[in-house]
């Protein structure tokens, strides 16, 4: 027996880290022991990465260096901490996974989806998510949001609306392909609202 493994995604400003919160309380409350990690980061060399990657210094980046190194934190963050935590029988929640990839690096950046999916297959090893969360909103309800943080804008935050409109768009379109997996949570309701249908999605992947 082995535990399960929980992503949640979204563009910017769709709330993810409020939520991210609230899924570790409700699993440790049905009994769960809970790591919850994120991507790109997770492990020493990922959260390395994650800086080069969300730094402001390289708005230049080429989208096929931005993607590799993605996978390369990605493929460290699998074996140092997401696949030993499955094994030893606990839940993992991850802040973004492989969708997130597919939608910035495809859907934003243009990459061919299938380039993707070929780096995609080799890094997981048939590794994928029992359950996503997306959570979406409008792209411009996302964009206020982030503003009213006052926080410096990182690399993606200072992308133009097409940018995220378009990864929007994708992850909609991943959800739509991936029915069963990826479960879509309207994250433009109260924090109430969302969280009953968190609570939902949550119930039938504990049932299983």
């Amino acid at each position: 027996m082995t535990g399960k493994f929980i992503s949640i995604e979204g563009i910017e400003g769709a709330g993810k880290s409020t939520q991210l919160s609230f899924i570790e309380s409700y699993l440790i409350k049905q009994g769960k022991q809970v790591v919850v990690t994120r991507e790109p980061g997770g492990t020493g060399l990922g959260e390395a990465l994650r800086e080069l990657l969300l730094s402001p210094n390289y708005m230049g980046m080429s989208p096929d260096t931005e993607l590799l190194l993605m996978f390369a934190a990605r493929a460290e963050h699998i074996a140092q901490v997401i696949q030993p935590a499955l094994a030893a029988e606990q839940w993992v929640i991850c802040d973004r996974f492989v969708d997130a990839t597919f939608a910035y690096q495809g859907g934003g950046r243009g990459i061919d989806i299938e380039r993707i999916q070929t780096v995609s297959d080799w890094t997981l090893n048939e590794l994928n998510t029992d359950l996503t969360l997306l959570f979406d909103l409008p792209v411009e309800i996302g964009q206020q949001r982030v503003i009213k943080r006052q926080q410096q804008k990182d690399r993606f935050e200072q992308e133009k609306t097409a940018f995220f409109t378009d990864i929007r768009q994708c992850y909609l379109n991943r959800a739509e392909q991936s029915a069963g997996r990826i479960q879509v949570i309207d994250a433009s309701q109260s924090i109430e609202h969302i969280q009953c249908q968190v609570i939902k999605k949550l119930d039938v992947l504990l049932e299983q």
